[in-house]
């Protein structure tokens, strides 16, 4: 019985031909039916027309492209609007009645969903990033006196003369454009509180932005280009602008200080006949007119000690000073000072108005004394601001560092203390560069052994007067003068002293200065007969005051270059690689246009060096004409 059982179910049994297999015949008619099915599909998927590829936005085929090549579609498609004006890509004027730092804290309190139709906002700003959501949405994140908010831009919104695609077609990052809409908070679908943001009606071109700008994920980043094209920096890193809104907040709180304490602030030049005020070497230039070199001045103490003698009793000068002297972390040849001179003080009233000036300073500034600073090597200091400051007396220093006595101060100018200066240099191993004169050989060792140890801010007084041409010599210590140096960080921010009015002792000083020059002292200080001859009528007693201010800025933002403090520090002349990127204007085959009064010369530039007399007088009578016309209304 089982036998015939069996036989019976493989009688039952077909072959599926497909799949070779013995299958039962209710199996094989369901899977020949799923086979017609998927023959169908095949069938109709074969008949119907090709699906279209997702094209991509023409911001996501841009973000493809090299820089060169983004410029040039740019510069191209930019020409385009300037030659239709739909719409003009430089418009004269967009009126702001909106400060976005006050918009965020106005509307900070608006709820998730809520929108203040009725108040309107008018905002000039940068696009940092756009997003588009479909055609009739697109978000934008704007930024305007260093703060961001999200601009949502919906068509049911849109108003203006210009239609919504046409509005935002043309914007890419880097653009400022003008806002006009409402405040409001967003309500996403993903999160329980939504962001503060605009509600465009109007979006306006105000500037196009002709090149690429960093992505902000890798930012900018390279320290050369940061300091060559300090707009870009500014425009990516919230750091350097924050830098010199700290910069100009100290220069303001010092300028304060100043006026406050019935200082006249004052203006002095910056060429001179001689380079005086300062033991440094100076950048020469040539007035034409006049046929005479002129130096560019490196301190501009004697005009100022001058307009003392003159009646002027408190006077004070934020300025520019050039040194023709190496670039490292904390020089540059051009660089800013503040000078004051105070009649009946002397140098123990300016280091309590020094203590006074800068501690408040930072305090201003920072909220509180404490400071840190990191070095280039990664030093962590912490600085402590608060006065009184430590004072540190040079030559007792110098001989508890060295271990022997030094020559009494009366003969720390003469032949048998350079001697001995020069064996204290090769008994601590300190080098010095010549000329060996006994200042500099003394400031390298101060600069080993005492200024090594100034962190919080440190006086260092007693200096020799040899080092001094300018100081008053020491009341009590013959041989000394009454100056000191404030020192932080290791670096200089402050010199100071009680001033030379003996017009006698002064000559001598200069003389002196004068045979250190002889000796191959580059930056020794020359003669200024004027400045001697103004002592004559009669310097009052005197204290002298001069600060570093691009030093102090770089301790009080932490930054180890003295270039992340100047706005445009000075750069080596950049070596371009290859061809040389055409201007806009010559990308898109603009010519300048023909200035009334001047003809086209008519030659080539580049293949002769000739010009006509006529020309020439031309060009020179227009030049006259216009400045003429310019005195007129002066």
């Amino acid at each position: 019985m089982a036998e015939a059982g069996a036989a019976d179910q493989v009688a039952n049994l077909h072959l599926d031909e497909v799949t070779g297999e013995q299958v039962s015949k209710s199996e094989l008619k369901k899977r020949q039916k799923q086979r017609q099915l998927e023959d169908k599909k095949r069938e109709k998927a074969a008949a119907a027309p090709p699906k279209p590829k997702a094209q991509k936005s023409e911001e996501e085929e841009e973000s493809q492209l090299t820089p060169n090549q983004y410029y040039e579609i740019r510069c191209r498609k930019i020409q385009q609007l300037r030659q239709s004006k739909a719409p003009n890509p430089y418009p004269h004027k967009f009126k702001v009645t909106t400060d976005l730092r006050d918009f965020l804290k106005r509307h900070e309190s608006i709820k998730t969903g809520e929108h203040l139709k009725d108040v309107e906002v008018r905002l000039g700003g940068r696009i940092y990033t756009k997003r588009a959501s479909g055609t009739k949405l697109v978000f934008y994140d704007i930024r305007a006196e260093g703060v961001k908010v999200q601009v949502m831009c919906q068509a049911q919104e849109a108003a203006g003369e210009v239609p919504f695609e046409q509005q935002h077609e043309h914007l890419r990052r880097g653009d400022i454009i003008g806002i006009v809409g409402y405040p409001g908070r967003t309500a996403p679908r993903n999160r329980p509180e939504g962001e503060l943001s605009i509600f465009a009606r109007e979006i306006i071109l105000l500037t196009p932005c002709l090149h690429q700008i960093p992505s902000e994920h890798y930012g900018f980043k390279d320290q050369e280009q940061r300091y060559r094209q300090r707009y870009l920096d500014l425009i990516m890193n919230d750091n350097s602008r924050n830098v010199f809104l700290t910069r100009s907040k100290m220069i303001t709180y010092i300028r304060r200080y100043f006026d406050e304490k019935d200082f006249v602030e004052v203006e002095t030049p910056m060429m001179n006949a001689i380079a005086g005020g300062a033991t440094a070497k100076p950048f020469v230039t040539h007035h034409n007119d006049l046929d005479m070199n002129l130096f560019m001045r490196v301190a501009p103490e004697l005009y100022l000690k001058m307009l003392i003698v003159g009646g002027l009793e408190r006077v004070y000068e934020l300025g520019r000073q050039f040194r023709n002297e190496g670039i490292d972390l904390t020089h540059n040849p051009e660089f800013t000072t503040c000078e004051f001179y105070m009649a009946y003080a002397d140098v123990y009233d300016i280091m309590d108005i020094t203590e006074d000036l800068v501690s408040g300073l930072v305090k201003h500034v920072t909220g509180g004394y404490q400071t840190t600073f990191h070095t280039q090597t990664g030093e962590e200091y912490q600085v402590n601001w608060e006065k009184p400051w430590k004072r540190i007396d040079m030559i007792g220093a110098l001989e508890e560092a060295c271990g022997e006595k030094f020559p009494p101060g009366e003969e720390l100018h003469t032949t048998a203390t350079n001697d001995f200066l020069k064996r204290m240099l090769k008994k601590t191993n300190v080098e010095c560069t010549p000329p060996h004169t006994n200042a500099r050989m003394l400031d390298k060792l101060v600069g080993e052994f005492i200024e090594e140890t100034c962190i919080n801010p440190t006086f260092i007084t007693g200096h020799p007067q040899m080092m001094s041409p300018l100081a008053k010599y020491h009341r009590d210590r013959p041989g000394l003068c009454e100056r000191f140096e404030a020192f932080v960080c290791k670096k200089e921010i402050v010199n100071a002293y009680t001033e030379l009015n003996d017009p006698f002792d002064q000559r001598l000083r200069f003389e002196e200065q004068a045979r250190q020059k002889d000796q191959g002292d580059d930056e020794a200080q020359m003669v200024d007969e004027n400045f001697c001859t103004s002592l004559e009528f009669g310097l009052p007693p005197t204290g002298g005051w001069g600060m570093g201010i691009d030093r102090l800025v770089m301790f009080l933002t932490n930054n180890y270059s003295i270039k992340e403090v100047l706005a445009f520090p000075f750069m080596k002349e950049e070596a371009y690689q290859g061809k040389e990127k055409k201007p806009a204007a010559e990308m898109v085959g603009i010519k300048p246009e023909v200035e009334e009064g001047i003809r086209e010369s008519g030659f080539d530039a580049s293949k002769s060096l000739l010009i006509d007399n006529e020309f020439v007088n031309l060009i020179r009578n227009q030049l006259k004409w216009q400045i003429t016309k310019r005195a007129s209304f002066m």
